[in-house]
């Protein structure tokens, strides 16, 4: 595809996500991974390259299946389904730091849903919701220059239970001051839907727009 072809298609994107989230909200809440930035790929390398690393070959959609949860939840998914022994915290360490080293920096953003964001950025309040560690989304935030526009950021640990659990999405909304249902959530993941759904929140699977 063209340059002018991708310019035109983030366009349409963009506008249609307009539509989908005209409303009297106060604050979006955006996950990152999928969501605000291209990098689920990478995210799936890291993981395939950890488990590897450790004797086991996984198919990688198993990550894409459990998306949105926290990196020891989704090691714990893989140890069920492979029979797999990975000490969930150990792996979490390994796959951070190769992804934080090897990847990171090259981070592209999902372009219309990041155009969003910044186009609200001062009208509603900006929230950032993630089941990844907070320097990783930091870091992610800051390589995709929106950092300075996200007022809350409620990351894997800021609460007991992470995503599909409502704790992440109220705790967020909790540090806005914004009541739940003057919340519009944006996710890619399925887990991240339920988590919005069970929070009371209206949300948008920017990976359907």
């Amino acid at each position: 595809m063209t340059q002018d072809h991708f310019a035109i298609q983030n366009k349409r994107l963009y506008e249609e996500l307009l539509k989908l989230t005209a409303g009297d909200y106060q604050a979006f809440l955006y996950d990152c991974d999928g969501t605000l930035a291209d990098n689920m790929q990478a995210h799936k390398d890291t993981y395939v390259k950890v488990a590897q690393g450790q004797g086991l070959v996984i198919d990688p959609a198993i990550i894409d299946e459990f998306a949105g949860l926290p990196i020891p939840a989704v090691v714990v998914e893989i140890n069920k389904r492979y029979g797999s022994s990975f000490d969930p915290l150990a792996f979490e360490r390994s796959k951070s730091e190769l992804f934080y080293h090897e990847f990171i920096a090259e981070t592209k953003p999902v372009q219309f849903v990041v155009d969003h964001l910044v186009a609200h950025a001062g009208k509603v309040k900006i929230g950032v919701v993630s089941g990844g560690a907070k320097h990783m989304i930091r870091k992610t935030l800051e390589v995709l220059q929106i950092d300075h526009l996200v007022e809350v950021l409620v990351c894997a640990g800021d609460t007991a239970k992470g995503k599909p659990f409502p704790d992440p999405f109220l705790l967020a909304a909790e540090k806005l001051g914004v009541a739940p249902e003057r919340c519009l959530v944006f996710e890619d993941g399925e887990p991240g839907v339920q988590a919005a759904e069970a929070a009371g929140m209206q949300w948008v699977r920017v990976d359907k727009v």
